[in-house]
């Protein structure tokens, strides 16, 4: 899978796999996808930042991706 999901398969995604699941937006279902949540980040709304940022490290874990993104891991609080 790369980084790129059409309609159909962001809709049969589960709300698990979203780094922001109320909003359907950040999906994470593999590790290409966690590097696109990192490189996106900048255009999250300021508020739901520190979410995102932690959403983005626990899927990074999971899938063994290195967060390098200063950024993100400043809202992490890492």
């Amino acid at each position: 899978m790369n980084d790129k999901l059409d309609t159909e398969e962001r809709r049969e995604l589960p709300d698990s796999v979203y780094g922001l699941p109320e909003r359907r937006e950040y999906p994470m279902p593999d590790a290409a996808h966690v590097r696109a949540a990192e490189a996106y980040f900048r255009y999250c709304p300021e508020d739901l930042k520190p979410r995102l940022a932690k959403a983005i490290l626990r899927f990074a874990n999971e899938y063994g991706v290195d967060v390098e993104s200063p950024t993100v891991l400043e809202y992490a609080g890492e």
